[in-house]
């Protein structure tokens, strides 16, 4: 038996009577409501923005045919228990971060962020142009899921902290709020890494419980607070220079969709990526100089600790090559962004040098 139709005919106990009881009126003919969980609260920046942004796409682009009922964390599952909602039909959708999702399979990961990985550029050239689509489908297909990419937050910032990293030891014992590998690659250098939802790390950093923690960039940072609990602020990361977000069906709720709703749905991902791309680019300069503005102090990590980061960053790579999945992912995902890197460098990155040389920014 296929995992499909393993996940068909056997959901756990009461999540399989709650899967028959929400998931009818998806079937229902004519105007239909998909209920759509998502991993953060309600008017998170960036993240919430993309979530919203789609519901709203695909009800006004169907005439209301399909209308999105978004549920936030916490309001009918937790944040990291969309992917097992959606996969068992609890709820017809998820909008999330598929890195959430790594103990279900390593590989989504590169539909997120991977360490030293593709920018928000890169992501799309590989995910439109060099078949990270298919690869993404082929691997929901799996866990009964159809899924999309459907939000970019771009460059995430190497995160808060509460004292300044100076060598590579300094990580040593840190309890760090940090998903997927990501996090692993600061295990590997001591940290204690903690996988806090959105909506928990303001409180975790403030009472203690972290030392430090990254979100996704100074304009969603700034609506959280961090900068009145701590000043420290490490500008670029490595981690997640471009994280996206993922929308993902139910794959019995997608196969049931009209061809043209499925198109429309295709559609709406594809501008709610795009804008979302472009706001978070948008708001990140202003916001943070007004963090600098109100005292938070920017910071680069040294060469060394990028080179820590590195380091274990190909280790936590080479431990999941086992894998045929993970592995045929990564060859197509490495390869498009080694086809891009020459060109950006020679192209985009001197003149974006030149540029900034000549106007003086």
């Amino acid at each position: 038996m296929d995992r499909r139709s393993f996940l068909r005919t056997s959901a756990l106990g009461g999540a399989a009577a709650a899967s028959t009881t929400l998931a009818a009126p998806a079937y229902a003919q004519g105007n239909r409501t998909l209920t759509l969980v998502t991993s953060v609260p309600d008017g998170f920046a960036i993240f919430d923005d993309a979530a919203q942004q789609a519901a709203d796409y695909i009800t006004a682009m169907t005439d209301g045919a399909l209308t999105i009922n978004k549920m936030p964390a916490g309001s009918l599952v937790g944040a990291f228990e969309v992917f097992d909602a959606v996969s068992s039909g609890q709820a017809d959708m998820y909008h999330s971060a598929d890195y959430y999702f790594l103990n279900q399979h390593p590989a989504f990961a590169f539909f997120t962020a991977v360490p030293f990985g593709m920018t928000a550029q890169e992501v799309a050239n590989w995910y439109y142009r060099r078949g990270g689509h298919d690869q993404h489908n082929e691997l929901a297909g799996l866990f009964n899921l159809h899924s999309f990419l459907c939000g970019q937050t771009a460059m995430q910032p190497g995160g808060w902290f509460n004292a300044e990293i100076t060598s590579a030891d300094d990580l040593q014992g840190l309890r760090f709020r940090m998903p997927g590998q990501g996090g692993q690659v600061l295990g590997r250098l001591g940290a204690s890494v903690q996988n806090i939802p959105g909506g928990e790390i303001y409180q975790a950093l403030a009472s203690g419980q972290i030392d430090g923690a990254e979100w996704i960039g100074p304009y969603a940072d700034e609506r959280l607070g961090f900068q009145e609990i701590t000043s420290i602020y490490y500008a670029a990361g490595f981690h997640e220079p471009g994280s996206a977000l993922t929308l993902s069906f139910n794959l019995d709720v997608w196969e049931s969709l009209t061809p043209s709703q499925q198109q429309i749905v295709d559609a709406a991902c594809r501008a709610t990526h795009a804008t979302n791309t472009a706001l978070s680019l948008a708001e990140n300069g202003a916001a943070l100089a007004r963090l600098q503005g109100a005292g938070v102090q920017v910071r680069q990590f040294p060469n060394d600790v990028w080179d820590a980061f590195g380091r274990a960053s190909a280790e936590v790579r080479e431990e999941n090559m086992g894998d045929p999945m993970y592995a045929a992912i990564a060859e197509t995902y490495f390869a498009s962004m080694q086809e891009s890197a020459s060109w950006y460098e020679q192209a985009d990155g001197e003149y974006m040098r030149q540029r900034n040389r000549v106007l003086g920014y």
